[in-house]
């Protein structure tokens, strides 16, 4: 049995303070370097995901942006993506500016990863989110609006209250032309909505995951929204105690939380249970012999 074991990585494999624990890195690494398969599904970029899983060791596809891109982790070489037409993201454009809204703009420019803004008095949210990351070389601030459609853009995020957000939401949801994922910050008041090309989501990359490299089932663990779709696409999935009232209705168990490192114990103690079963399995076959 060829198993993948994937994991959201906010408020599920990192801890409240967005870290790894060295105890989750030492586990992990350990059985990876035994020859299981561990990877994650995140709504970070990989430059943000890179930030917070520095010395995991894994070898397997990761999944970044809920779906976009599925990436080779050392190399970061692009095995599956979704994107928007032309047609789809200036339509998206027109909508948000009919309801007065800055989205953040995600694309790639001749080869290189960007995140395009336009020049305004930012949300509260928003600032946060642009102004914790001060360093990262993908943030440009372009002065008109029309400038925000260049190159190939795969995703749309709006931070901002969410009385400001619903109503634009709710259109979005009725054209069911795009994958949205609508919720609030962790920890924070804001909302952020963020909308990829139709079949973009987590559950349609961890599908084409588990077909490309063969595995024969997947097991997932999450805590938001933006799990759901994963939940119900795979074949066995974990929500962490910490985690929405809907994840842990839809979850086959609900384990520790995402402070106790209970993603990390959880697959060890499920590898361990394996091993035994297929050692018991292998002296009964030796014993008929």
């Amino acid at each position: 049995m060829k198993t993948l074991y994937l994991s959201d990585l906010d408020g599920t494999l990192l801890n409240d303070d967005s870290k790894l624990s060295e105890k989750t890195i030492r586990i992990i690494n350990s059985l990876v370097e035994q020859g299981e398969h561990i990877s994650f599904a995140t709504a970070r970029s990989m430059l943000s995901a890179q930030s917070v899983i520095q010395g995991l060791k894994l070898r397997d596809g990761v999944i970044v942006y809920n779906g976009v891109y599925i990436l080779e982790p050392s190399s970061k070489k692009v095995l599956h993506e979704r994107l928007f037409s032309k047609e789809e993201a200036q339509k998206l454009l027109e909508l948000f500016t009919q309801y007065g809204l800055h989205p953040f703009v995600y694309t790639y420019i001749d080869g290189v990863e960007k995140v395009l803004y336009e020049k305004h008095e930012f949300h509260e949210g928003a600032a946060h989110y642009r102004y914790s990351r001060k360093n990262d070389p993908r943030f440009i601030e372009l002065d008109n609006r029309k400038d925000l459609l260049q190159g190939d853009i795969f995703y749309f995020t709006i931070i901002d209250d969410k009385e400001n957000l619903d109503d634009v939401y709710e259109v979005l949801e009725n054209t069911c032309s795009f994958m949205i994922v609508y919720q609030q910050e962790r920890n924070r008041e804001e909302y952020w909505l963020e909308v990829m090309p139709k079949k973009a989501s987590k559950a349609d990359a961890m599908l084409r995951l588990k077909e490309k490299e063969g595995f024969d089932e997947v097991i997932c663990f999450g805590d938001a929204a933006n799990d759901i779709e994963m939940f119900k696409a795979s074949d066995t999935c974990y929500a962490v105690s910490n985690a929405i009232d809907e994840i842990k209705a839809l979850a086959d168990g609900v384990i520790g939380s995402n402070n106790e490192d209970a993603v990390a114990l959880w697959i060890q103690e499920d590898v361990n249970r394996r091993k035994k079963r297929e050692a018991a399995s292998s002296c009964m076959k030796k014993e008929k012999i």
